[in-house]
Order: structure tokens, then C-alpha cells, then sequence
């Protein structure tokens, strides 16, 4: 589980309720179901007039991805397959780690290094890999915008439910201490949608960008290490080329344990 996306939110509720009795400001005015409907439903309401329902279909997984730890290989495990397979292609040719594939999950990993062993030229592979990451890319950009513009939807519909509010709270310019209440309760809105826009949605967004970020400076490290497998290069040239990949710290590892 990625801890800090949980942390993040719980860390975020606590801060307005403490926050709320430190200004001696009810916690119950929030149990507002009008201002929950506006700010939540006018948001998603949004998202659907903006985005397709393919892309819609995605939002609850999006969600639960900033919670989860991605997938990915750690890149000094990526460096080791590397340097092991030019070793097997240096010593019995690069047909010789067709038998390797067939064990590799990776499938971008597993198409780069089909089309070497199948002998095409390195500018078409590079060509291929290379357009396979921009596509990648374009469906990440895609998929985040979606919490990036419900964090610039969500103030904005708190405005409006303050307004609605406010409307609501004019009829009761006779009772004062009624009056009071629906003030208080029409600025509900304005909170919920400040605090889903910037708590919530855009980190989502930041958090996704992140993830998308680190998948495709994993891709690019093995699209190096493929082009350079094709080359012939040595262990350790490969290595020396795959290392700038690895954060400085990770070098240090590394280098303890050869």
C-alpha cells in the first residue's frame, strides 16, 4: 500500500476538524447533505460532460492505483537482468536468449528483446519502443486530467453552493438567530469544495503524474539497455549506460555489493 496517500488524506480531515474547534466553529454544521449533493455530484456531474465514459469507467481505479505501490521492477534488478543476458548473448550469440523471454513478464521488455532476437534493424526497435512510450503517455496525461480538472471544478461549485445557501438563508431575514445558522451552513459548500479540489483531486493528479513518471524512466531504461544488448556491447559497458538511471544512494549499493 502507498502509506503516504492515506496519511496525506487522514492527516488532511484532522487539520479542518482541529482546525474548526480551535476557531470554535460545530463540527455538526458540516453533516450538510445539500452541500455534499452540489460539491460531489456537481463535480462528477462535470466529469461526465467532459470526459468519455471510457475514461470515466477508470476513475474508481485511478483511485485506488494513489494507494497502491506501482508494480515496477526495482531498477538495479533491471541492471542485473541486463548485464546477465550480455553475457549469455556475448558467450553463445543473441539468438541464444530467445530461451530467456519466454520467462520475462514485462511485455514491453519481452516485445524490445523479441525484435532483436528476430534480427530487425536497431532504429526500427528504437522507432517502436519509443512510439509505444508516447501512447503511453497520452493515455497517462488523459486519465489524470480527469482529477485535475475536478480539482479546478470543485471551488468554483463551492462558490455556487454558498450562493445557494445564502439564497436559502434570505428567506429567514425575520427569525436573526435562524438566520445565523443558514449562513453559517451555506459557507458548508465553500469548505467541501476547497478541501476536495486541494486535498483531494489535485494531489490525486500529482500523485498519478508521479507513478506515470516512474513507469516511463523504467521503460526508457530498458529501451537503453535493449539497443545496447543489439550493439554488443559489454557487461560492463552496459552497465556504466543503465547506472544513470539509478539514484546516487542506489549506486552506493550497488557498488558495495559487487
Amino acid at each position: 500500500m502507498e502509506t503516504s496517500t492515506v496519511v496525506g488524506i487522514g492527516m488532511g480531515i484532522i487539520s479542518v476538524f482541529v482546525g474548526m474547534v480551535i476557531k470554535g466553529a460545530p463540527i455538526s454544521v458540516l453533516v450538510n447533505p445539500a452541500a455534499f449533493l452540489i460539491i460531489l455530484g456537481g463535480t462528477i456531474s462535470c466529469l461526465f460532460i467532459g470526459f468519455r465514459m471510457e475514461h470515466m469507467k477508470n476513475f474508481p481505479t485511478l483511485i485506488k492505483m494513489t494507494t497502491k505501490k506501482p508494480a515496477l521492477q526495482e531498477p538495479s534488478e533491471i541492471l542485473t537482468m541486463f548485464v546477465e543476458l550480455s553475457k549469455i548473448a556475448r558467450r553463445e550469440g543473441i539468438l541464444a536468449l530467445e530461451s530467456k523471454v519466454q520467462d520475462i513478464q514485462d511485455p514491453f521488455l519481452k516485445t524490445g528483446l523479441g525484435m532483436i532476437i528476430d534480427g530487425m534493424e536497431p532504429e526500427f526497435v528504437g522507432d517502436v519502443l519509443e512510439a509505444e512510450i508516447a501512447i503511453t503517455q497520452a493515455r497517462h496525461a488523459e486519465n489524470r486530467s480527469m482529477f485535475s480538472q475536478a480539482g479546478t471544478y470543485a471551488p468554483t461549485l463551492g462558490v455556487l453552493g454558498a450562493v445557494v445557501g445564502l439564497i436559502a438563508a434570505l428567506g429567514n431575514l425575520n427569525d436573526i438567530e435562524k438566520l445565523g445558522h443558514s449562513i453559517a451552513a451555506a459557507f458548508v459548500a465553500t469548505i467541501l469544495g476547497i478541501f476536495t479540489g486541494y486535498v483531494l483531486w489535485l494531489p490525486f493528479a500529482n500523485k498519478l503524474k508521479i507513478m506515470s513518471e516512474q513507469e516511463i524512466g523504467q521503460k526508457r531504461m530498458i529501451i537503453e539497455g535493449i539497443l545496447s544488448l543489439q550493439a554488443g556491447d559489454s557487461p560492463t559497458a552496459i552497465q556504466a549506460k543503465l547506472m544513470v538511471f539509478i539514484p546516487q544512494s542506489a549506486r552506493e549499493g550497488l557498488h558495495k555489493e559487487e
